[in-house]
């Protein structure tokens, strides 16, 4: 995912399509010195369709691009590894490899381009997959700059990335007549509807004004935007969610689906797909397995006096499985549907809330360790609980959320046993 307010032009291209090394990493920790560089131009006739995944090595972005492709769908990954590591690319191929030749059938195609999603480059790729019969027939994005913390220090780069790149991407995606997207939204555009303690719908935060019938049979006008936001990130998520509502109100044609992810966690149960970014993390799991790695000498509970059961605050925890085949139900439930809205938001949540404490124990649990933990006043920006209420994605999407937290924190210990043995 981009970092940088703007990076260099030059980019690669990579294929994985028939020559993809079968051990994840070989040769370096993190495989930058692996990455074999492919010819930019596909085959005159390729013919194929693709999702395209901006962001497809970053910790959600990874999960899912496995899951397009263990669902049969051809993937094409863009990311500038400003945040992620090459070696993601072949550990996706070789889980996938794993999965399709289980089940006896072919892998489909992954590609690859290192290269910012703002750039001219990445501009450029829409029209070479046309020359070579192919189509781009969607796009998952998940490259945006995602801390809280890091939102407030900086708040011009996260609107620089997160809404003047979100804007060039929706004109080139018209240019090309793309009409499915999928946007990586966020439990933060509920702002303070969060600290009311009831689960968050998707209704409590609309884009336009519009009349509904409550329990009682009452019609009720709810009033669009969102009050109480906390931080330029959950900002960035609300602006661009309200521009993609004013561009689906404007292109009725167009499917732009909105996700907005309470807590994601865990990650793939064999451990070689794991949650491993170049930049300091701030997000609970990973700060907790920097700890247990001796890289953090303990963990900061941001909160004790929150108005919840034991003072910090709660969360609800999705594991990154459960969140990756949100998105290929996403995008398969837009296709199909023709009549839905051009604009939909879902949550992506198990329902569930948990405390931080909990969290904490729940890992210890799994790793049968103490975590070093100590309280730690408030982070600015935090809010007390964020709760999903699940109901539209299981009835529109046909997707729930199976895994429970100690699922994650197990998956999360096994890991960082696989980093340490250098796997």
């Amino acid at each position: 995912m981009p970092h940088s307010m703007r990076s260099a032009s030059s980019h690669s291209t990579l294929s994985l399509e028939d020559s993809a090394p079968t051990t994840p990493g070989a040769g370096s920790v993190h495989g930058d010195d692996q990455l074999a560089i492919a010819n930019d131009v596909l085959p005159a006739d390729d013919g194929k369709h693709y999702t395209m995944v901006c962001g497809g090595l970053g910790y959600i972005g990874s999960h899912t691009t496995l899951e397009l492709l263990k669902d049969g769908y051809n993937v094409v990954v863009v990311d500038d590894l400003s945040n992620c590591f090459d070696n993601v690319l072949t550990r996706i191929r070789t889980l996938a490899d794993e999965h399709c030749r289980t089940n006896g059938i072919m892998t489909p195609t992954l590609r690859f381009h290192k290269m910012d999603y703002r750039s001219a480059e990445f501009r450029g790729l829409f029209p070479k997959y046309a020359a070579a019969r192919s189509c781009i027939s969607g796009v998952i994005h998940f490259a945006a700059f995602k801390s809280v913390s890091e939102s407030i220090e900086r708040p011009l780069a996260y609107y620089q990335n997160n809404i003047c790149g979100l804007i060039e991407l929706l004109v080139t995606l018209q240019e090309n007549g793309v009409k499915n997207f999928v946007f990586s939204s966020s439990a933060t555009v509920y702002g303070a509807k969060a600290n009311e303690g009831a689960p968050l719908k998707e209704d409590d935060l609309v884009h336009f004004d519009e009349v509904y019938t409550d329990e009682q049979g009452q019609q009720v006008l709810r009033i669009n935007g969102s009050k109480g936001l906390t931080s330029p990130y959950g900002r960035s998520k609300y602006f661009a969610e309200a521009i993609l509502a004013d561009v689906a109100r404007a292109d009725p044609s167009l499917r732009i689906t909105a996700l907005r992810y309470f807590n994601p966690v865990g990650c793939h149960p064999s451990g070689i797909l794991r949650e491993d970014p170049r930049q300091k993390p701030t997000n609970l799991f990973p700060v907790v397995a920097s700890v247990m790695q001796g890289k953090k000498p303990q963990l900061e509970i941001f909160g004790s006096d929150w108005d919840t059961r034991d003072g910090t605050a709660v969360r609800d925890f999705i594991h990154v499985m459960d969140l990756a085949q949100g998105h290929v139900a996403a995008l398969a439930a837009a296709k199909s549907n023709t009549t839905r809205e051009a604009f939909r938001a879902f949550n992506l949540g198990t329902g569930n809330g948990m405390t931080v404490a909990e969290v904490v124990a729940s890992f210890e649990k799994a790793c049968g360790q103490k975590v070093p933990a100590v309280l730690a006043p408030r982070r600015a920006g935090d809010v007390g609980a964020c709760v999903a209420a699940t109901q539209r994605a299981e009835t529109e999407l046909g997707w729930r959320a199976e895994k429970g937290v100690d699922e994650c924190s197990r998956d999360t210990w096994h890991a960082l046993a696989m980093a340490a043995s250098g796997k």
